[in-house]
């Protein structure tokens, strides 16, 4: 595979691993203006339903913990096959779901199948791209990658429109996507692993990976920045389906709106860091974001707690959001700079701890579903702990100098 590939070989790959990593935000975010229909249809509460989310989560995190060192040992394109086409099954198994224990079981499987998108693009991405080449290239791919959570409630809410369609119809679509994508990527996608880079498979060679990875105090510590900024944000992601349509009262169509604008953030946020990682180091542009993400959750707090008008939510989301666009791509690319030997383990690191947190934090949102303050305060107490982390973790006297 070409090092640092520029022209056509470029844009090929960035439409392959964008495939790939919009997996994880489809499968997450396309469902959510069914929400209130799932809970009718299937006769259960909202928290039962935000479960369903949790489970996709915990399936997700799990998922990448796996497949990671697998895949450094295997290679990416064999296990990304396997594990894609097990997500189109387990889509089909949501869409018949008969009852919400099924459903939830289901999303369980879903997330630990589509997982393989999520870790094995960012590993192509470390296994291609070296240097600067690599974090214009890996803010480029998340620059496309957050279209998907811009356009997946909007799909959602759209196949709600059609006149034979209902909740069931969103999972049948993600099966028939997970077909498609599995297609692509056996006759388009080549290995990007050689097999003398590859390591050891084995769970004794797999923990020590890992325990080497929490010992490295800079890796841990970005882990732990996009671990609680970008975990925390799915209590905005379980919460606003019924705040918005609960305590706001609109429509599935507009909360499809006003959630997937949050994708233009996440794309403002990227894009930033894509344009000036080579001019301010991606470090200052890191201390920058998590700042910002702390001050728009105190403002949407403070709105939370008066009940303010549905505005002065959407405005400090966005604002959130376009700070958790920079924090993912600045904290991945500075989290990754020295793990080329164990990408797929580091980027399963990096994956998983969001997810774990997201797992959390989702039903806790529906404990009070009359108001909008449990997420507010979740998403508060997680860029807070985001900047924290930032702050003890990531600094010391290598990387201040590098920033002068």
């Amino acid at each position: 595979m070409l090092h640092n590939p520029t022209g056509k070989e470029r844009l090929a790959l960035a439409f392959l691993l964008s495939m790939l990593g919009i997996l994880g935000p489809l499968n997450i975010d396309m469902y959510l203006p069914s929400f209130p229909d799932i809970a009718s249809d299937l006769n259960a509460s909202a928290s039962l339903v935000q479960l369903s989310l949790t489970t996709c989560l915990i399936g997700l995190a799990v998922g990448q913990i796996i497949i990671g060192p697998i895949s450094d040992a295997q290679g990416r394109r064999k296990p990304l096959i396997i594990s894609i086409s097990l997500f189109a099954l387990a889509s089909v198994l949501c869409a018949i779901a008969p009852n919400i224990t099924t459903l939830i079981l289901a999303r369980f499987l879903q997330g630990l199948t589509a997982s393989a998108g999520i870790v094995l693009s960012r590993a192509v991405v470390r296994d291609v791209f070296t240097g600067r080449e690599f974090t214009k290239f890996f803010a480029l791919l998340m620059v496309i990658n957050a279209a998907a959570p811009m356009i997946a409630p909007m799909t959602g809410g759209a196949i709600l429109l059609l006149p034979f369609a209902n909740w069931n119809t969103i999972f049948f679509f993600l099966g028939l996507l997970g077909f498609i994508i599995v297609v692509t990527v056996a006759f388009r996608l080549k290995e990007t692993l050689p097999v003398e880079n590859r390591i050891p498979s084995s769970l004794r060679h797999s923990i020590k990976t890992m325990g080497n990875l929490m010992k490295d105090r800079s890796f841990f510590g970005y882990a732990l920045v996009v671990g609680f900024v970008h975990g925390g944000s799915f209590a905005y992601v379980s919460g606003t389906p019924f705040v918005y349509q609960g305590i706001y009262d609109v429509s599935p169509q507009v909360f499809s709106v006003l959630f997937g604008i949050n994708g233009l953030a996440i794309i403002t946020g990227s894009f930033t860091i894509g344009r000036l990682g080579g001019i301010i180091h991606e470090r200052k542009l890191l201390r920058v974001a998590v700042i910002i993400a702390v001050s728009a959750t105190s403002l949407l707090l403070i709105m939370t707690i008066i009940q303010g008008p549905l505005a002065m939510l959407v405005i400090p989301i966005f604002i959130y959001m376009t700070a958790m666009g920079m924090v993912l791509t600045s904290s991945f690319t500075l989290a990754m700079e020295k793990q080329g030997h164990r990408a797929g383990s580091a980027s399963a690191v990096l994956g998983m701890f969001p997810l774990l947190l997201g797992s959390l934090v989702s039903p806790l949102v529906g404990i009070d579903e009359t108001t909008a303050i449990p997420m507010g305060v979740i998403l508060f107490l997680t860029s807070s702990i985001g900047a924290i982390a930032f702050f003890m973790l990531t600094t010391n006297k290598s990387q201040t100098e590098q920033e002068v």
